[in-house]
């Protein structure tokens, strides 16, 4: 089945929000489309229409010349439309071949066929070069494995429209290059291909044309050879874009120690493991996936296990046992996984910001208006975009944009006013502008005297930000390079240890 698709008009309210205002292009067969926009320009709610998981509030979805108003996913996959999601919507009990599966189970009479389930889930699982039995809980899996595992149930489906939010997010550079040529694969094939992506040099290397959207409106399409990366990063934002990274500001040369770690051991994953970080200071982590630097962090503020290892912040050993107990002697730790752990989607702006610290606002009775104007005060520091500030006060956490519920995490981790912040991918999923606002926020807390610590995939964002960067493989710190030394190619070399 061959797909068409022609966007007329369309508009969507969330409530009294308005996120899409009268959108209107159309997508021809067997391209491949980047599509790029800040975070809350519309991109995923418009992907999702017209994926069946979204309404129309106005205006006319066409498929193969026909209009088309889905109520579900299940309506758009009959149309060959299938969309991986930014956030993985995996049953973690489940194993693999029931999750790739799931709702379109195969059946021998009234029984489940879970041979023939694990043997096409196989394939797919080859063809995203995922070298895991299909028989493998999902639970057991890292974010990366569960991207693949993702992207092969979209195969699964037999897809001739294959809409990627953000695919390449946590994938490894080789994992990358498997996506790359897999999407080339299916382009011979005629499968009509949506990249959504806020890394432009992807979008440069591996799209037909660009689609460019901003605060809910289409900008315009263009073929992707006509435009640079400049060029499309300022018509993302509608200004022009330099000066990503603040000027380094250096801890002063006496600047305390705020945080010593000695012999960190984490079974089966870390060794022994020791590093310090001043005042002042931003100390990047860089390695491949599975190298150990989230494990470490979890480790350390009493998320997971430690066998071992001396803590001390300030002047103080201790031995955390739990993140509040750590949030309580000044460190916290933002998690890569916004949703999961770092916010809860389901509730309020207002009560996401506070649930840390909700003693602070307890007398005994909870203190609303007190908590409103933090919350007002967080929207403009951390500039939260909502949409509608008149509708703050009942919009919930996932209403917001992706790089918005990064803004919301971290102003609510930050709202205990911590000593020692860490960052786990802290622009993962975010656009050019939301990305510049967080990095000048990170220079923020180090000008106030915290201590910071940035684990991070983009090489080039812990060169532009840190101070020094500790280089981590297979659990073991292979170095630890001074902002002078830091080049794609030193962090590299460590990283893959072919120094």
């Amino acid at each position: 089945m061959s797909v068409a698709v022609r966007f007329e008009n369309i508009r969507k309210d969330f409530g009294a929000v308005r996120v899409l205002h009268g959108v209107s292009f159309e997508l021809e067969l067997g391209r491949v489309y980047g599509l790029l926009g800040e975070n809350g320009a519309g991109k995923s709610t418009l992907m999702k229409i017209l994926a069946g998981y979204e309404s129309i509030t106005e205006g006319e979805l066409m498929i193969d010349g026909e209009s088309r108003h889905f109520t579900g996913s299940r309506q758009a996959e009959a149309c060959g439309i299938v969309l991986i999601h930014q956030e993985f919507n995996l049953a973690e009990h489940l194993t693999i071949a029931q999750n790739i599966f799931l709702g379109h189970e195969k059946r021998k009479g009234w029984l489940l066929d879970d041979a023939a389930m694990r043997s096409e889930a196989a394939v797919c699982l080859a063809q995203v070069g995922l070298d895991l039995s299909s028989d493998t809980k999902v639970s057991a899996l890292i974010v990366a494995e569960k991207q693949l595992v993702e992207i092969a149930k979209a195969l699964s489906r037999k897809a001739r429209l294959l809409i990627m939010d953000e695919p390449s997010a946590t994938l490894t550079s080789s994992e990358t290059q498997r996506l790359f040529a897999l999407m080339a694969q299916l382009k011979q094939q005629g499968v009509t291909i949506i990249y959504i992506s806020h890394k432009l040099d992807e979008i440069e290397s591996h799209t037909d044309e660009v689609i460019i959207m901003r605060d809910g409106r289409f900008i315009t399409r263009e073929p992707t050879a006509s435009l640079d990366r400049h060029q499309m990063a300022n018509l993302m934002v509608g200004r022009d874009v330099s000066d990503m990274f603040p000027p380094k500001l250096m801890p002063a040369a006496d600047a305390p120690v705020l945080l010593k770690v000695e012999h960190l051991a984490v079974p089966g994953w870390i060794p022994d493991l020791g590093f310090e970080v001043r005042a002042g200071e931003i100390l990047g982590f860089a390695g491949l996936v599975g190298a150990g630097r989230t494990e470490a962090m979890e480790a350390l503020i009493g998320l997971r296990p430690r066998s071992g290892g001396r803590i001390a912040i300030g002047d103080m050993q201790l031995d955390l046992r739990s993140p509040r107990q750590a949030m309580q002697h000044g460190l916290t730790y933002l998690s890569e996984d916004r949703k999961g752990k770092g916010l809860h989607v389901d509730l309020g702006l207002r009560e996401n910001l506070t649930l840390m610290t909700l003693e602070r606002y307890s007398h005994p009775l909870l203190d609303l208006q007190a908590e409103k104007q933090a919350l007002a005060r967080a929207i403009q520091d951390f500039n939260i975009r909502t949409g509608n500030p008149q509708a703050n006060e009942q919009m919930k956490a996932r209403m917001l944009s992706g790089g918005n519920q990064q803004k919301l995490a971290l102003a609510k981790y930050l709202h205990a006013d911590p000593r020692v912040v860490i960052l786990d991918e802290p622009t993962r999923g975010v656009d050019v502008g939301a990305k510049r606002d967080i990095y000048f926020l990170i220079q923020r807390l180090a000008a106030e005297g915290r201590a910071v610590i940035v684990i991070s995939s983009e090489l080039i964002e812990l060169i532009g930000l840190c101070h020094r960067v500790a280089v981590m493989r297979a659990g073991v710190l292979q170095t630890t390079l001074a902002s002078d030394q830091l080049t794609e190619e030193e962090l590299i070399s460590h990283a893959t240890g072919t120094r």
